[in-house]
């Protein structure tokens, strides 16, 4: 007995994992090829992705297109396995990231962080890229469903759902995230039960994926029992020699205590989960001073009432400077006691689901 197989049209993964979409910079091609190598999907976040472009102030637009296909051709270059992108709605340069993504090839686009309404527009004949939405309740599964069947006569390849344990921005209002209503306990049954009706009209499934908050193997039995085809996991594949992230990056994970991981407003206008350090401990107490936007890298972001840049923080704790930057984390990041490989950290989710799917 193994895991079983995740499939997404044509696309057939060997393990039903896919690795979560990390900005800024935190899932490149170190990380997802390694973990598409080894049977998984890897996926590449594509926000501020040209981080390092000499041009990224004066040039913004062209400095991320040109990241985001160097990343691409890299994990190429390294695995013949699953690829794919993620790409919030929110990002000022969508629309460049989502036709950069097909015309290089990339296997799936994870759109998320608002509703992305016209994805299916932008595939041209030909184009094998899969289309999957990053939601949070069964209504946006119905509204996209809707959406892109009378627009575009398409549906999705698959939906992630993501649950209020996240790490990053969350589509939840702050005081639905310990709300039991809002759990991926109950929403992963309700998406499946909402896209059932429209599987029916496409002659095809239309896989489920739980996200937020999955740690371990006994979370994976849990969530396949429920009818997920799937899990996406982003905290775990952070502590993994292959992240992309500065080493002292993925120590925060490592040192955090539970009570270090909290939610906090972000720049964006939407609650977020991070590891608590000096740097936001110097927001709350007002220390931070607005700031001139280079950027503009999300158009929600308002920066001249904003305490801090978003953008510059993240790039920041990439690097592992955390006295200018924070860490996104999960709710279970404080579990992680050491930073292990990919193919340690697969097969170690391998020993435990084979465990509870056993019992």
């Amino acid at each position: 007995m193994d895991f079983p197989q995740l499939k997404i049209g044509d696309l057939v993964a060997k393990i039903p994992v896919i690795q979560g979409g990390m900005g800024v910079g935190i899932s490149l091609s170190g990380l997802a090829s390694a973990v598409a190598k080894e049977g998984g999907i890897g996926v590449i976040a594509a926000a501020m992705i040209g981080m390092g472009e000499p041009d990224i102030g004066s040039n913004y637009r062209e400095a991320n297109v040109r990241a985001l296909q160097r990343e691409l051709r890299a994990a190429r270059e390294k695995t013949d396995g699953i690829l794919g992108v993620n790409i919030m709605v929110a990002l000022t340069n969508f629309s460049d990231m989502v036709k950069t993504s097909i015309k290089e090839g990339a296997d799936i686009i994870f759109a998320g962080a608002g509703l992305p309404l016209d994805l299916p527009g932008y595939l041209r004949d030909g184009a094998r890229t899969k289309l999957v939405p990053i939601i949070s309740s069964a209504r946006a599964a119905a509204v996209i469903c809707k959406k892109w069947l009378s627009r575009f006569d398409y549906l999705p390849d698959a939906f992630v759902v993501e649950g209020p344990k996240a790490g990053g921005h969350l589509g939840f209002k702050p005081e639905q995230i310990d709300d039991p209503e809002f759990s991926l306990e109950k929403t992963v049954p309700q998406v499946i039960e909402t896209v059932r009706e429209f599987e029916e009209k496409a002659q095809r499934p239309i896989p489920v994926i739980a996200a937020g908050g999955i740690y371990d193997g006994a979370d994976i039995d849990q969530f396949l029992r429920m009818g997920a085809a799937g899990v996406q996991m982003g905290t775990r594949f952070v502590a993994t020699h292959e992240c992309d992230a500065d080493p002292r990056f993925k120590e925060t994970y490592v040192q955090a205590k539970e009570e270090d991981i909290q939610i906090i407003k972000s720049p964006v206008g939407l609650p977020g989960r991070a590891v608590i350090g000096a740097f936001l401990e110097d927001v709350k107490n007002g220390l931070k001073k607005p700031f001139r936007c280079p950027f503009h890298c999300i158009s929600s972001c308002d920066y001249t009432k904003s305490p801090y840049c978003i953008g510059l923080a993240l790039v920041n704790a990439k690097k592992g400077l955390l006295r200018q930057g924070f860490a996104f984390a999960g709710k279970n990041a404080y579990r992680v006691e050491s930073i292990v490989s990919v193919k340690e950290l697969i097969n170690s989710l391998r020993q435990s689901y084979l465990q509870a799917a056993g019992s």
